[in-house]
């Protein structure tokens, strides 16, 4: 494997970025073309269509169709150029991209977070990185504003929710309009074909394309590269030829002049229209949530060196047919192709013709059905890629408590972050089916498509002018320079892209209000099930209290009682050793939880803490996963966890003459954090997680300390002990809960607990497939919460 194909599987981080040569910079932007820009190059389909689908019409002057160029222009060069290449794509979160990056930078700068069991020795990750820059007033006074309001910070995430939900139901509409409109050009060689054999084919199309979903992009950049690279470079020589052919002065729409000329004479009309307009730079969000498989150079210069001028040309090229051919408005882009196969020679003699003032005859093979199925690729590869932008975004999700659990499934053992969501898929599927064989419409389509993605790129510039001042602890004017020159172009187009609800807009709207509903009831249901545990959560005073009473034994083996605290006993187990008054001889507490960050490295996945005093053989263990991280092990997790354990009880051994501080047995409130030694960056071997543990004391004890030479490793009583334990198996402990709202709660909030989140919670994926437990030694605990 070379060493670019290498850097694009494994990602190019920021920091690693710097040593990688030029020639494998060039080769990852080229590789960027099959990932991030297939949404935005086939935008061309359909622009020009939709826009002018309204009571808009083009006149004899060409104001109209200067104008919409003029406004395509601009839109795409302030919105995509400079405000997502320029600014938004230095805002990643240790370089990662997207909705949730930005969200991630503003919790860990401006402590926003919602999240339970946040720690302050979360804070110590290598990559909970802050910026080092002194306060200034305006980030103090905003911080300061948000601590003091938390119902402030709850809306600030239902605003990124509704940017998440509508990116998502981006991943429903995309394939939709994408593949409809690349098929229904068809019909542009076959008038005669009737419209419910294109919607057939386009069903077809969609169905397998979701059918292939599990097998994954595996080699997504390498193959669908050139498609995109032979797209972008066929559209704009169709657009160059169509411009000196049609009108070689559309050049002159490029001025903002135009703009306002296209208001003052449409009015209302005009308007309306840029809902249409904007189509032209979907995608954009595309660029900054594919940045931690890239980098920010890579995408930069693909963007300005190939995909920019491209689309501008292809742009201009079809305003220049469409001033000579205004009857063909609704099927443009196919009409605009050249009826002749123009080779390289072909286009160089015609050029010098025109500068001769001589006639040039083409060639008679005809290039459409080439051009049709380069564009027919192009939109399944569009598809295809927004499609895994919303199997990451909903994993996302579930890693914030907003979002049910469900099957993820790893599609490359290479390429970080292919994951497989088998509900996910099918769901979009029927989805997708329904939309494309109700509407049967591009332009209705592509209403609902603008309201959408207008108004992730307005939540995205909101989240960028926080950024900016908690951040990177900017000034004021820099702030409401972001959000009033983005923010109101962006607004502009969300007033007409409202405006065009009824025809067809109403879809992204019912999408939104769908997953929206979805991801709120679970965040909430999920925050009351946790209050509740932290309100009935077992003190250690009253553990030691009723353990005689109940004539509590411990058994051997070893006990992972997972539970939703990070710290103090969760009423669970109260539950449990009342009605079973027995448990293991060594019991760990575990807690899967997730933290501000994208990623946490293996070696501080795990902190290790001790409840109480060493003869009661209780450990707490914290597991922590980043937001992009997948929660599933890839060895095994059992053994991993007990080698931490002994790391953590040798290294505790070895600072016994250091003063340490124990939980009190009255300390009902204490954090575990604040006890005991804490090992929260376990430097042990990873290959001894890998083996299965010997029976052999001194075999398992040269394992666990990854020491060749038995001689040097010492003997713990306590250490021995665990192993021991662990000899005679390990048991899970989970607890299998029933949420329901209390008799005093209003009817909107038993509606949401007892039927929306209670129907989530059983048709969700169950804990024990989720934490892969093995069923043998499971074991559940039942119990109902009253919320």
């Amino acid at each position: 494997m070379n060493p670019s194909e290498h850097s694009m599987e494994q990602g190019v981080s920021q920091q690693n970025f710097k040593r990688t040569s030029c020639t494998t910079v060039l080769t990852l932007a080229y590789q960027s073309l099959g990932v991030v820009y297939g949404d935005l190059s086939t935008a061309p389909l359909y622009v020009y269509k939709t826009t002018f689908s309204g009571k808009l019409s083009l006149k004899e002057d060409d104001e109209e169709i200067f104008g919409v160029l003029s406004f395509i222009f601009w839109t795409f060069t302030i919105i995509a150029l400079f405000k997502y290449v320029f600014i938004v794509m230095s805002a990643d979160d240790n370089g990662e991209g997207g909705t949730f990056a930005l969200y991630s930078l503003l919790c860990r700068n401006g402590r926003l977070s919602i999240l339970p069991n946040q720690q302050s020795t979360d804070e110590k990750l290598s990559t909970y990185g802050t910026e080092d820059f002194a306060d200034t007033w305006q980030s103090s006074i905003l911080k300061l504003f948000f601590e003091k309001h938390p119902g402030i910070r709850k809306g600030l995430l239902i605003f990124v929710l509704i940017g998440t939900c509508m990116a998502i139901g981006d991943g429903v509409i995309t394939p939709s309009i994408s593949v409809l409109a690349a098929v229904s050009g068809v019909k542009v060689k076959i008038s005669e074909l009737h419209d419910n054999y294109v919607i057939m084919v386009s069903c077809v199309i969609l169905v397998g394309l979701f059918s292939i979903q599990h097998h994954g992009t595996h080699r997504v950049a390498f193959l669908f590269a050139p498609v995109v690279a032979t797209w972008l470079l066929c559209i704009s020589s169709i657009g160059i030829y169509n411009i000196f052919h049609w009108n070689p002065k559309v050049y002159r729409a490029l001025s903002p002049i135009y703009m306002a000329k296209f208001i003052k004479t449409t009015g209302i009309e005009g308007w309306l229209s840029l809902g249409g307009v904007v189509l032209s730079i979907t995608g954009v969000e595309t660029m900054f949530s594919n940045l931690g498989h890239f980098s920010a150079l890579t995408i930069k210069i693909a963007f300005t060196c190939l995909v920019y001028p491209c689309l501008i040309l292809a742009y201009m090229g079809e305003a220049a047919f469409l001033s000579r051919h205004h009857e063909d408005i609704q099927r443009s882009f196919y009409k605009a192709i050249p009826g002749k196969n123009l080779s390289t020679t072909d286009y160089l003699c015609y050029f010098w013709s025109l500068r001769c003032n001589c006639h040039y005859f083409y060639s008679a093979e005809a290039v459409f059905w080439p051009v049709f199925i380069v564009a027919t690729f192009a939109a399944i590869l569009r598809s295809q890629a927004v499609i895994s932008a919303t199997f990451s975004i909903i994993s996302q999700c579930h890693a914030l408590n907003c979002f049910p659990s469900v099957k993820i499934i790893h599609t490359s053992t290479r390429i970080y972050g292919q994951i497989y969501i088998p509900e996910v898929n099918w769901i979009l599927m029927c989805f997708c089916l329904a939309i494309t064989f109700g509407l049967r419409d591009t332009n209705m389509i592509g209403h609902a498509y603008g309201l959408a993605v207008t108004t992730v790129m307005f939540v995205t510039t909101c989240l960028m002018t926080l950024v900016i001042l908690i951040v990177w602890k900017q000034g004021i004017i820099k702030a409401l320079t972001c959000l009033l020159l983005f923010g109101s172009i962006e607004l502009l187009y969300i007033s007409a892209c409202i405006c065009k609800v009824p025809e067809g807009g109403w879809i992204s709207l019912v999408l939104c209000f769908i997953f929206m509903c979805i991801m709120y009831t679970w965040n909430y249901g999920t925050m009351m099930k946790h209050q509740f545990d932290v309100e009935n959560k077992v003190s250690m005073n009253r553990m030691l209290s009723m353990g005689p009473s109940l004539g509590m034994v411990r058994v051997p083996g070893v006990g992972l009682m997972y539970s939703n605290l990070a710290s103090g006993f969760p009423a669970m187990f109260g539950h449990f050793v009342t009605n079973l008054p027995a448990f293991h001889e060594v019991l760990v507490f575990v807690c899967v939880k997730s933290v501000q960050v994208p990623h946490v490295s293996e070696t501080e996945r795990l902190l290790i803490s001790r409840v109480n005093s060493k003869e009661l053989g209780m450990f707490h263990c914290i597991v922590r996963y980043g937001y992009k991280d997948i929660q599933q092990e890839k060895y095994n997790f059992e053994n991993k966890l007990i080698s931490s354990i002994v790391q953590f009880v040798e290294s505790e051994e070895e600072s016994i003459e250091e003063p340490t501080h124990e939980l009190s047995a009255n300390d009902e409130n204490s954090n575990v954090e604040d006890h005991g030694v804490s090992l929260s960056q376990n430097t042990f071997d990873k290959s001894c997680c890998e083996e299965n543990l010997l029976p052999s004391s001194r075999a398992l004890l040269v394992m666990m300390n990854g020491d060749n030479h038995p001689e040097k490793c010492f003997y713990e009583d306590e250490s021995l002990q665990i192993m021991k334990a662990k000899e005679f198996g390990v048991t899970y402990i989970l607890g299998h809960s029933l949420e329901k709202a209390k008799n005093s709660s209003s009817i909107l909030k038993k509606f949401a607990i007892d039927v929306v989140f209670g129907f989530l919670s059983k048709n969700c994926r169950e804990s024990d497939a989720v934490l892969d437990v093995p069923h043998t030694s499971l074991l559940e605990v039942g119990m109902t919460y009253y919320v």
